[in-house]
């Protein structure tokens, strides 16, 4: 799905395309979403009576993952707890899908390979294979299921499950006709909720997105969690201090919450010319050369800022003549730091 066939997609099940034909469309995505709900019903059902087989990796597995379609800020919170794995004393390794890449790793392994270079990060369909080799060949102690609260083929000992405080309830409905990967009720196979960018809603809505899960799913055991900016970052990995305003910037990202970029950006003092492309976006000739520096060019701009997954892909330092920076965010726990810090611990021998 291109850049503008998924906004199209998003406004329509929103409901802000008005008209006849779009509210017969959002009806008829009904019957799919009605389908789409029954089939993880069913794959649930058939994993939680022992109807499907679930492998154990013989070491801790904690898994990060969501609820809904789009970015909630995986990648951090995966840094987080292999972090805090790896300081615990183990030998810890990332295990994920993949997503976006034929081969080598994605734009996400790349960051954290980049951001965490002593932990091995495996990718692929099998992730039960996967921890094999991990435990059998590299010796790990510990693995992180990276966007794995779906995949239960792996056994885990804490799911960690994140919540987008912009999009926190994926509109309410299962894919297609919302955003949600499985109904709500799911959530309640997680050991902790984290509410993801809270710092971007006010407190009373903070409490409203808690209260409603828990009228739904019973007591969470809930954190709340922001992702601050750190640093600049070019090419090479080389570290430059955050912009502040009144620089000229533009700015440009292809992640799956493109407004909580954007967001970041203006806790900064920054009101950047900004671009989005869709998640895992390819970037081309055309893109880089032909669009995105005489775009920035011709805004003026004194440097154009990406994020660490973009520029994981572009490896370039420059578009044009503009300095080329990604913005290096860290998750950083706000509120129920020890239930999290207690959650991962207990995994510790």
């Amino acid at each position: 799905m291109n850049r503008l066939d998924e906004a199209a997609y998003l406004r329509l099940i929103r409901g802000e395309t008005p008209g006849p034909l779009a509210s017969m469309s959002r009806l008829a995505l009904n019957v799919p979403s009605a389908l789409y709900r029954l089939g993880a019903a069913a794959r649930n059902l058939a994993f939680d009576r022992g109807w499907r087989t679930v492998h154990r990796a013989g070491v801790p597995v904690v898994s990060v993952g969501n609820l809904t379609l789009g970015g909630t800020g995986k990648t951090p919170m995966v840094e987080w707890i292999a972090r805090r794995l790896r300081d615990r004393g183990l030998r810890a390794a990332i295990l994920s899908r993949g997503y976006g890449q034929a081969e080598g790793l994605n734009d996400e392994g790349r960051v954290l390979e980049a951001n965490l270079p002593d932990v091995p990060h495996l990718q692929g369909r099998d992730r039960a294979a996967l921890a094999r080799v991990a435990v059998e060949e590299l010796e790990s102690q510990a693995l992180v299921l990276d966007d794995g609260f779906q995949h239960r083929r792996l056994h885990r000992d804490l799911d960690v499950v994140l919540i987008d405080a912009l999009d926190p309830f994926g509109l309410g409905r299962v894919f297609p006709r919302g955003l949600l990967r499985e109904p709500v009720g799911s959530l309640r196979r997680a050991g902790v909720v984290v509410l993801t960018r809270s710092d971007m809603v006010e407190s009373a809505d903070r409490k409203h997105i808690r209260r409603e899960y828990e009228r739904k799913v019973g007591p969470i055991r809930w954190v709340e969690a922001v992702h601050a900016p750190l640093s600049l970052l070019d090419a090479d990995h080389k570290f430059y201090p955050l912009p502040a305003a009144p620089l000229r910037v533009v700015a440009f990202c292809g992640i799956g919450n493109p407004e909580g970029f954007r967001r970041t950006l203006a806790s900064l003092g920054l009101e950047p010319a900004f671009r989005a492309f869709p998640d895992h976006h390819a970037y081309t000739a055309a893109d880089v050369v032909a669009d995105l520096a005489r775009w920035a060019r011709d805004a003026g701009a004194e440097v154009a800022l990406t994020t660490q997954k973009d520029s994981v892909k572009l490896r370039l330092d420059a578009l044009g003549p503009v300095p080329l920076r990604a913005l290096r965010i860290g998750l950083e726990v706000v509120e129920g730091r020890e239930a999290l810090e207690a959650a991962v611990d207990g995994l510790v021998p």
